[in-house]
């Protein structure tokens, strides 16, 4: 008896089709496992960050001995923004896309790299080695007006992802289209809400997160010192995607809508988006 035998072929042709899922379910659920999978570790990196912040830096998982925890903590602070946007030139959206085996990785591209972007944040959040070193900690009045500071920092984080496309920032728009069975469709260039006064309000808005904190150390000194600028560079980049995506569109909108300062005694932002939108 051999492989080439009607009977073992068969056999393996009843193996193949037990083994295989009826059409749609493995579809289904690798689009709800990688949902899953991504809105935990977004949740995980979020809460781990918020926490993280809050206590500046001076409460975390990690452990590696002194001195050698300044290179360490240096990796993690670096490897965020070097493998982020690496991760959205051409070459890496590519590479994100070929993550997943399979012909549904082009469809779960957003999902896949928002699990490793919050992965990302997870491992600098969590995994932190506090200096121990605490310089200043509020307290009464001004613990509350930080505090107070400290949330609104996050409530515009929110609305500026919301504004930019919940769907792209949260990672769900690769799952549920292939939930769906629809290819990922985004979202128009971001005009309305604070995207009418500013061209960059999610990379301010975490700009100010790494200041409005209510515990300073050494820690949170170094990770506000590092971010800042590149909060403040790292867009560029995306603006050039945006110009060879949108084109006259985007050129139009840029010089109306200023980079990161907003146009306070202005009223030309608010009509941005309708001439951005013009032919």
């Amino acid at each position: 008896m051999t492989l080439s035998d009607p009977r073992i072929q068969r056999l393996i042709t009843l193996i193949r089709a037990a083994l295989t899922p009826p059409p749609g379910k493995g579809r289904i659920a690798l689009a709800l496992s990688m949902g899953a999978l991504c809105h935990l570790i977004f949740a995980i990196a979020v809460l781990s960050m918020m926490a993280a912040m809050f206590f500046g830096m001076s409460e975390s998982f990690g452990t590696v001995p002194w001195p050698w925890a300044i290179p360490v903590n240096t990796l993690l602070i670096l490897q965020f923004p070097l493998v982020h946007s690496f991760l959205l030139s051409k070459r890496g959206t590519k590479i994100v896309a070929q993550l997943i085996p399979g012909p549904h990785g082009g469809t779960l591209s957003t999902t896949t790299y928002a699990i490793i972007a919050s992965l990302q944040l997870s491992a600098l959040f969590l995994l932190w080695t506090p200096s121990g070193i605490i310089w200043y900690r509020a307290d009464g009045t001004a613990f509350i007006l930080i505090c107070t500071a400290y949330a609104a920092t996050w409530l515009l984080l929110l609305k500026a992802s919301f504004d930019a496309g919940a769907e792209v920032q949260s990672g769900a728009l690769g799952w549920m289209s292939l939930l769906g069975k629809i290819k990922p469709v985004f979202p128009d260039m971001p005009t309305q809400g604070l995207f009418r006064h500013i061209r960059q309000p999610i990379y301010v808005a975490f700009a100010l997160t790494l200041w409005a904190v209510p515990v300073w150390t050494p820690d949170q000194l170094a990770l506000a010192i590092s971010y800042t600028p590149y909060c403040l560079l790292a867009p560029r980049l995306k603006e050039k995607r945006f110009e060879q995506r949108y084109g006259a569109a985007f050129d139009r909108y840029r010089a109306d809508v200023p980079y990161v300062l907003p146009k306070l005694t202005s009223t030309e932002p608010k009509d941005a988006a309708n001439r951005a939108q013009q032919p």
